[in-house]
């Protein structure tokens, strides 16, 4: 930290330069095709869960992140570091653990676990930097709608997220209606 910054207090923001650990990853093996051209010869999505997934897998709600959060949106025994929305995740909290299975992945193009600029281009080796395709938020949903796949839910309870996530959230009710029965922003 530079003497600049040191001067300056931190905010009630999480650090995220310190989710480097807890998250699981989902790898798809596949080419990724993007809306803009370009591929992505795999990726990866890092992602974290809260809350018991239900016997007929449908108490599963999907928090969308906004631009610069990771998936690391509440504590739990992988990393115990306060998350992006602590106060919100949680037993008897807006997201209920009790009652529903929360999701949230970082997502693609990000920089905390999941595959974006800093992560190596397969067929040189070196990082993908400007090189990395250009992604719009379809490609991200199309991203996470399989990791739902993965995880085997096909509907949601409920699509949410502030910011990108909130558009996140809006396109993925419109490109897969039959996949959510409620959004919010």
């Amino acid at each position: 930290m530079s003497d600049s910054q040191a001067d300056i207090p931190e905010g009630p923001e999480p650090r995220y330069d310190r989710v480097v650990a807890g998250y699981r990853t989902f790898r798809y093996p596949e080419p990724f095709r993007c809306h803009w051209g370009g591929e992505l010869p795999r990726f990866e999505l890092a992602y974290e869960t809260w809350g018991a997934l239900a016997p007929r897998r449908d108490n599963a709600i999907l928090l969308h992140t906004g631009l610069s959060a990771s998936s690391h949106a509440r504590s739990h025994e992988r990393n115990p570091a306060p998350g992006w929305w602590e106060e919100f995740i949680g037993p008897g909290r807006p997201l209920d653990t009790d009652r529903f299975h929360v999701i949230c992945s970082n997502l693609l193009g990000g920089c905390y676990g999941s595959t974006g600029p800093p992560s190596l281009d397969p067929a040189s080796g070196r990082p993908y930097g400007s090189d990395f395709p250009i992604l719009t938020v379809g490609d991200m949903v199309r991203a996470q709608l399989l990791l739902l796949d993965h995880l085997g839910i096909e509907r949601l309870h409920a699509s949410i997220g502030a910011s990108l996530g909130g558009m996140q959230s809006v396109e993925l009710a419109a490109r897969a209606p039959e996949r959510v029965d409620a959004f919010r922003i």
